[in-house]
């Protein structure tokens, strides 16, 4: 979180975490992002020179200041990001839409600026991009890793968060706060995703035996951190197994089954979706709930169609075969 922020910026940031329940790195998100869009604008309005961009202060920013930035300076400041940080369309988008909450907040909420110029600021074009996945040959090398494994713990550990990752497609930050009655006798699972919603998610045979491997050598509770006794993935410290130790596990385990350093933990994540897609006849509503998905827009980018699924559309239509006749000669 960023230092020496102006009061009503600070404001801002509790609300979204208070009463939009946004998660701490959203609230980070929107901090740096605000915290770089005013010093921006105290250099552009007030032409300050012999400082660095990060020394800029911005503590004593009022409403009435700003009320007083208009949409060109809105538009300037994308510009100048794009200039300086060569930011990149997803980048760019972020910035527009916490200037847009940010001011929505200002003028609709607490009501202490005359307008909100943001309404206009338009978002830029997002590059669509298929998502990076791995093949259900490249994920069954990955769960293969873990066999050569001779740390007991490790193995059935990893081996378990793996396939929580590639059968249930959860985010990193919802497998971390996965808590041991988080698992339920119908082999379902509560999972509390963004904006600290539950949802229920449920795990095939395969998934519920690697849990239950893992919980047969997991330590007992005297020996963990009273914190953490609920946790269901531990670290060898005996604590919550963290963000951090999870990547990293991942990435060893990608580079021992010998695949590309692309396929990050929310690869994994792709990968589960896609492989729900192709093999189990999910529908793209059923993959918005399974992913915890708020909008079904979000779901559409892991509904790629690779080019064995195209061709097999295209073979499959009742008119592949129809040739015209030859003529009579």
């Amino acid at each position: 979180m960023e230092t020496g922020l102006p009061l009503v910026l600070s404001d801002f940031l509790d609300y979204l975490s208070s009463v939009k329940s946004h998660s701490k790195n959203t609230v980070k998100e929107y901090s740096y992002d605000l915290a770089s869009f005013l010093k921006f604008i105290r250099l552009r309005k007030e032409n300050l020179k012999d400082i660095s961009f990060h020394d800029i202060n911005i503590e004593s920013i009022d409403a009435k200041y700003l009320d007083s930035i208009t949409l060109q300076d809105m538009y300037a400041y994308i510009a100048f990001k794009d200039r300086v940080d060569s930011n990149g369309s997803a980048a760019k988008f972020r910035k527009v839409a916490s200037i847009r909450a940010f001011y929505k907040y200002l003028y609709e909420k607490i009501k202490v600026v005359s307008n909100n110029p943001s309404y206009e600021l338009e978002y830029p074009k997002l590059d669509k991009r298929l998502p990076i996945y791995l093949t259900l040959n490249d994920a069954t090398k990955l769960l293969e890793t873990v066999e050569t494994e001779k740390n007991v713990f490790l193995k059935k550990r990893d081996f378990a968060i793996m396939m929580v990752f590639l059968n249930c497609g959860l985010r990193l930050s919802e497998l971390v706060s996965l808590d041991v009655d988080s698992i339920h006798e119908d082999n379902s699972a509560s999972v509390v995703g963004k904006g600290n919603k539950e949802r229920i998610i449920f795990l095939n045979e395969s998934t519920i035996a690697a849990i239950n491997d893992y919980l047969t050598i997991r330590p007992t509770e005297s020996l963990i951190n009273d914190k953490d006794k609920k946790a269901l993935f531990l670290s060898q410290q005996n604590n919550r197994i963290s963000n951090r130790a999870v990547q990293h596990m991942i990435e060893k385990r990608v580079k021992e089954a010998g695949l590309s350093s692309d396929y990050t933990v929310h690869k994994l994540r792709h990968t589960a979706a896609t492989l729900m897609y192709k093999y189990g006849d999910v529908d793209i509503l059923t993959l918005k709930e399974v992913l915890g998905h708020s909008n079904v827009a979000t779901t559409q980018i892991y509904t790629h169609l690779d080019n064995e699924i195209i061709k097999k559309a295209t073979e499959s239509n009742p008119l592949s075969n129809f040739n015209l006749k030859d003529e009579e000669k």
